[in-house]
């Protein structure tokens, strides 16, 4: 039985669920603003198709890094370079779901949603994983268009169309991935430096990263008030994203101003940028819910 439990667990792990969480949560706050009504059943199973959706993007994202992730402290353990799960079953594995999960959404809702679904999928395997992780220190820039679909995709998967607020959704979480990345690239560096994977502290330094953290998160806060400011949402949202927003501003500057030796590199352990990526997490989850929090106080 405990065998069969840990069997079980490889398989979840190759879904990366601690990724799934954030996913779902935006994509289900996407869902619950947009206009208009979708029944419970068919809502339950939109956020399910998200959820596999991103486990399937996961899986064959292991699949694929799976000579890298052998190499890397943080990534030894997983599944497959462990041996737990062979690699020509772990791709299957991702494929089934990744269609599976497209072709219920457009069953259960629209194939907007579905559109949306697919293209969030193929560009977190083809465009960040295949072509720009090992390519450009630019990856998580661009390839972190990947994991701002979801909100699109729940509001699709009610309205069947994408309009501007869920472009707005979709430009917050691309925004907030470089600095919540970078966070935790500054101190997991030397896996990536191991593996010749060019994250920007190996590429141009721990300095330049810092630097950059902060002139993302300073680009961010403002972008969150966007929703606000167009009218889609009131002030319980505006108020939580300048609360919000100006604890990451602080959590950022402490990242730029750790304490570094001649090359740039921290003296503190990087305690500042480890703070910052565990709260950035938090972050995001709060900013959506005030999100959906919002529309449930104010309609």
């Amino acid at each position: 039985m405990r065998q069969d439990l840990s069997e079980v667990s490889d398989w979840v792990t190759l879904l990366k669920p601690r990724v799934i969480s954030l996913v779902v949560l935006t994509g289900v706050v996407g869902l619950l603003v947009a206009p208009g009504h979708l029944h419970p059943t068919l809502a339950i199973a939109a956020v399910l198709c998200i959820a596999l959706g991103a486990g399937a993007a996961g899986a064959i994202n292991m699949w694929y890094d799976r000579d890298i992730d052998a190499v890397m402290r943080r990534t030894e353990r997983r599944p497959i370079p462990a041996g737990r799960i062979e690699p020509g079953a772990a791709l299957a594995y991702g494929v089934g779901l990744a269609l599976a999960s497209v072709a219920i959404m457009g069953l259960a809702t629209n194939w907007v949603a579905a559109g949306v679904l697919a293209l969030s999928i193929g560009f977190y395997v083809f465009v960040y994983t295949m072509w720009l992780k090992r390519r450009t220190s630019q990856n998580i820039v661009i390839g972190g268009a990947a994991g701002a679909f979801p909100p699109v995709i729940g509001w699709a998967a009610v309205t069947g169309d994408v309009t501007l607020m869920p472009v707005l959704m979709f430009a917050i979480i691309f925004f907030w991935t470089p600095p919540h990345f970078w966070a935790l690239s500054l101190w997991a560096h030397a896996d990536y430096e191991k593996v010749g994977v060019p994250m920007l502290p190996v590429t141009h330094g721990a300095r330049e990263t810092r630097k950059q953290v902060l002139v993302y998160t300073i680009a961010l806060v403002p972008l969150t008030l966007l929703p606000w400011v167009f009218g889609f949402a009131g002030w319980v949202y505006a108020a939580a994203a300048l609360l919000l927003g100006a604890e990451f501003l602080r959590q950022s500057v402490a990242v730029y101003r750790d304490l570094q030796d001649a090359a740039g590199r921290s003296l503190s352990n990087d305690v500042p940028a480890k703070k910052a990526f565990r709260y950035s997490l938090l972050y995001l989850a709060l900013l959506f819910i005030a999100l959906a929090a919002d529309k449930a106080v104010l309609g």
